[in-house]
């Protein structure tokens, strides 16, 4: 029963990855339209470039947002905040009558994905046991794949309407997981890692209960006390604040491993494809009709890889799939970067390889994709998790606000030769991957203090005699300090 509810929360938070997915799928296919170029007077590059870039700068924005206020708020009312900004948003987007409405409304748009792509994935770690903490914290990229999907197939299904409605529909579907996740999220389960952060104690306990309903009581109590003699021996040190996350040597190292894996994600390259896959197949000579139908196949199989990708993720571990994510991406990027050089239209199996090129592309950013919300989620101490899955995300939003605005130009200037700049940054992740990232699969949320070697007390679930030694000691010494004080 427990494990139920953990996997219902886990999938319904995730509706917060597919608004993410079909927020930045939707406008593939709607600044190609003939309809949508009319009626915005053909935009330029750069005016194409502010309507996409527009949302990450509204991501980057709510980033800040829950750096500033989601400790406070705690994980429910966050994605609450994040769902009702969403629906702002769509609803200014479809009813956009002039550019500058429709720039807004992508912002506000990106404002609620920043709030909830950095919330989710921790929100829904926090609520799993460590075995299927990977599987569960994945399924908003899960999501994601089914958001672009959606958007895809919609905006290739209404290519053919020669009316507004041709965008102004698919633009107003935005509305649909914002009003679930408003209409559901407070029938969930506040994250009992929080709870006990800000000292609510029976309230913790009464949320991991019903998580791990079913689960024998001792079982519950070990990681009730693991959670909390975590939290008090982080305490004991004294001066634990915001800054500490930087301060903290063992904190600055989670918070540069998980800002790295979340920039190499737009830095793979994969956003350029994805926003401006139409753009791509025309320097190819390919129509925009055929271009959304390759685009809508590449989302259907990314949804096939991505389920396949999750099921193994939890058995696999986070790292030895990057390596194999960095070094596929890297070779797919620079085959269609050489072939582009030496690009004959008149050749039909160079360009079939250059679209295949593509498709291998989605396949190999499948564990990228999963590993880059799941690891940052789990790395992090609870007192500054929110903080640092908040600042993690804000740098795979910068990174991808740069790229999505200059990638019209670039790609106009030099075409598949921007495809080397990608390639460069895949084998330095590669690189990276090998050589700083400590393996996290298996371990509870409190045990990552024995990864990054900052463990101060025994951990309850793992070593229960020792902890409960710890504990025994420690009031013992606190008993004798009374005692003098009184003396």
């Amino acid at each position: 029963m427990g494990l139920a509810i953990t996997v219902f929360s886990a999938v319904f938070l995730a509706i917060g990855g597919f608004l993410f997915g079909y927020d930045s799928g939707i406008i593939t296919s709607t600044i190609a339209l003939d309809t949508f170029k009319e009626y915005f007077n053909d935009p330029s590059d750069t005016i194409t470039g502010g309507i996409v870039s527009a949302f990450q700068g509204g991501a980057i924005a709510g980033t800040i947002f829950n750096m500033m206020f989601a400790d406070m708020l705690g994980r429910r009312r966050t994605i609450f905040v994040g769902a009702l900004v969403s629906v702002l948003g769509s609803s200014l987007q479809a009813g956009a009558v002039n550019i500058e409405m429709l720039i807004v409304g992508r912002f506000i748009g990106g404002v609620a994905v920043g709030q909830l792509t950095s919330t989710i994935p921790m929100y829904a770690g926090e609520l799993s046991e460590p075995k299927y903490r990977g599987i569960l914290s994945g399924l908003l990229q899960w999501m994601l794949s089914w958001g672009f999907f959606v958007a895809q197939w919609l905006g290739y299904g209404c290519e053919r309407i020669t009316t507004q409605f041709s965008w102004r529909f698919p633009l107003a579907f935005q509305n649909v997981p914002g009003l679930i996740l408003i209409g559901g999220i407070f029938f969930l389960q506040e994250s009992p890692r929080w709870l006990m952060e800000k000292d609510r104690h029976e309230d913790a306990m009464s949320s991991l209960q019903k998580l791990r309903s079913g689960t024998p009581n001792e079982t519950i109590n070990l990681e009730f006390r693991e959670i909390r003699d975590v939290i008090i021996a982080d305490r004991a040190l004294g001066n634990i604040s915001w800054k500490s996350i930087v301060t903290k040597p063992t904190w600055r190292k989670r918070l540069l491993l998980g800002c790295g894996v979340q920039a190499f994600g737009p830095l793979s390259g994969i956003n350029v494809i994805n926003y401006y896959g139409p753009r791509i197949y025309q320097i190819l000579g390919i129509s925009t009709r055929e271009s959304l139908l390759i685009v809508g196949i590449s989302g259907a199989l990314s949804i096939v890889w991505c389920t396949i990708g999750l099921a193994l993720l939890d058995r696999a571990g986070r790292i030895k799939p990057l390596l194999v994510s960095a070094a596929g991406l890297a070779a797919a990027l620079l085959v269609n970067a050489v072939q582009g050089q030496y690009f004959d239209p008149s050749n039909g199996a160079q360009l079939r390889s250059m679209v295949a090129m593509n498709f291998a592309f989605s396949f190999f950013y499948t564990p990228l994709g999963i590993i880059s919300w799941v690891y940052p989620a789990e790395i992090f101490p609870v007192e500054c998790r929110a903080l640092g899955n908040a600042v993690t995300t804000f740098t795979n939003w910068t990174v991808n606000l740069i790229f999505a605005q200059f990638s019209p130009q670039a790609l106009s200037a030099i075409e598949f030769k921007y495809f080397y700049v990608f390639f460069v940054f895949n084998v330095i992740a590669f690189l990276c991957y090998w050589f700083f990232y400590p393996e996290t699969k298996g371990r509870s949320l409190e045990q990552m203090d024995e990864v990054f070697g900052d463990q101060l007390v025994p951990h309850a679930m793992k070593d229960p005699a020792a902890a409960e030694a710890a504990m025994e000691k420690d009031e013992t010494l606190r008993a004798e300090v009374r005692t003098e004080s009184v003396a």
